[in-house]
């Protein structure tokens, strides 16, 4: 959908630059794709684009600009154009590289690839003001703005934006800065841009000298002050991108609050994508949720488990340091402590899926219970079987992997081996310690084991004549 579509006069262009290194993250990966809440910075600015419907978003890359465009694909809805800064000489100049792909009549909207707390709604404002022909830039307010640029005003508004490096005592002593993003006309972004010269301490050309010149050309400029600062801080370092990371943490965990979520601690919880919770959920310190989560009502999460794109029914109790990944659980089932549930399991209403199980491309019936010490991999089992500690499908031969199918009502007894391709029918009973691999019919019973052999007279090995015998041949 373009911005004409959405009842608005000008199409939308944006520009995101993300052509730096970051050389104060002292890494050798891009600083746009560093992490926060599992996803690249780059990822959420262009996730906090995309409602804004752009006709079109140019992404502004230099330093690995290839990883970049790799690690970003398909992560917007929106046609995307990469354009390559291969000598970085400015923020003005960066603009400049994408300038000739965009349209007169749009509107242009310039973000920074490192904002990863941006929202579209800020991003909104600044678009409209743009819309009515003024120069309309995002700042805030810091305590402690460190080495960001200055907004200058006077009786009249913003009068220019100065770098830190170019500032005064005074100007220094300014508390609102610039956070980066502006939107104005494209014909009047081409008319100014010509008029930049690289004349500061950086030898570079600025996008901040647009203010001053707007004003010398009786352009309005209009200043959007972000109340909350956060919003529109940038990462430089790994200091700050630890700093934002708590930030959305806290943010995610105050929504999940308001829905009706229990949280034992909203400083120890980590949501890295989206989580679909019903009411009176509970998820105690140190739970992950990851991708994309959907919790029933009544869900309870216990300490130290991850969840990852995965399904939750009602009801559904998970226990300490459980990881679930890929699954689809129905109501009332009982995962864990330290159980693993792998890609492509589904699990019955009334399952229980205990400590150090773990399943892969499994599916468990209503009721059927596998309590501990067991591997189920590509494995059927039907309802109200029982599964007994020690219980191991051996589902791959080397080369391929094959199936386990077990009907209801099934009793696996202890330390039993299955090897696949195996059937075992409904109300067949397999016995303790037994190795399956056959066919076992409805009701039969399955043994499975060496004949057991008692030696009378058995003299038990002497240790320290062993031990005196071993000197001796040493020495």
């Amino acid at each position: 959908m373009s911005q004409k579509d959405n009842n608005r006069d000008r199409s939308l262009e944006v520009v995101v630059l993300a052509a730096g290194q970051g050389t104060r993250m002292r890494s050798s990966l891009p600083k746009v794709l560093h992490t926060l809440a599992g996803r690249p910075l780059l990822a959420h600015v262009l996730r906090a684009i995309e409602p804004l419907s752009p006709v079109r978003t140019h992404i502004v890359v230099g330093y690995q600009a290839a990883a970049v465009e790799a690690a970003l694909l398909d992560t917007t809805g929106t046609e995307v154009n990469w354009v390559v800064q291969t000598e970085q000489r400015g923020t003005a100049h960066a603009v400049d590289q994408a300038l000739p792909q965009i349209a007169d009549d749009a509107t242009v909207l310039v973000v920074l690839g490192d904002v990863p707390l941006v929202t579209s709604a800020t991003l909104r404002r600044c678009v409209d003001a743009a819309d009515q022909g003024a120069l309309a830039l995002v700042t805030a307010c810091f305590d402690d703005p460190a080495q960001l640029g200055r907004i200058v005003r006077d009786s009249g508004g913003i009068r220019a934006i100065v770098e830190y490096a170019d500032a005064t005592t005074i100007e220094r002593e300014i508390n609102e800065i610039n956070s980066g993003i502006l939107a104005l006309p494209a014909a009047l972004l081409k008319k100014l841009m010509r008029e930049i010269e690289p004349e500061n301490a950086q030898g570079e050309y600025y996008l901040t000298d647009l203010v001053a010149l707007a004003v010398q050309h009786d352009v309005p400029v209009e200043g959007l002050v972000c109340q909350q600062p956060q919003e529109v801080a940038g990462v430089n370092d790994r200091v700050q991108l630890a700093e934002l990371e708590r930030a959305y943490q806290a943010q995610a965990a105050l929504r999940l609050l308001q829905a009706g979520v229990s949280i034992a601690d909203p400083a120890r919880i980590d949501i890295r994508g989206e989580v679909d919770a019903g009411e009176d959920c509970f998820l105690d310190i140190n739970v992950v949720l990851e991708g994309s989560v959907r919790l029933g009502r009544g869900v309870k999460i216990g300490p130290g488990s991850v969840v990852k794109d995965s399904s939750l029914g009602d009801d559904v109790v998970v226990g300490a340091h459980t990881v679930i990944e890929g699954a689809a659980v129905a109501a009332r089932c009982s995962l864990g402590p330290f159980a693993r549930i792998r890609p492509g399991t589904e699990l019955g209403e009334d399952v229980k899926v205990g400590n150090f199980v773990e399943t892969k491309k499994a599916r468990l019936g209503r009721g059927t219970k596998a309590s501990h010490l067991t591997y189920l991999g590509d494995a059927t089992l039907g309802e109200d079987c029982n599964v007994g500690a020690g219980t191991v499908t051996c589902n791959y031969d080397g080369v391929d992997k094959h199936p386990t199918t077990i009907g209801d009502r099934v009793f696996v007894g202890t330390n039993s081996t299955l090897v696949a391709p195996l059937d075992i029918g409904p109300d067949a009973f397999v016995a303790a310690g037994s190795t399956v691999t056959n066919k076992v019919k409805n009701g039969d019973l399955a043994v499975g084991r060496g004949r057991q052999r008692n030696i009378s007279g058995w003299t038990r090995p002497d240790k320290r004549k062993a031990r005196g015998t071993d000197k001796g041949n040493q020495e």
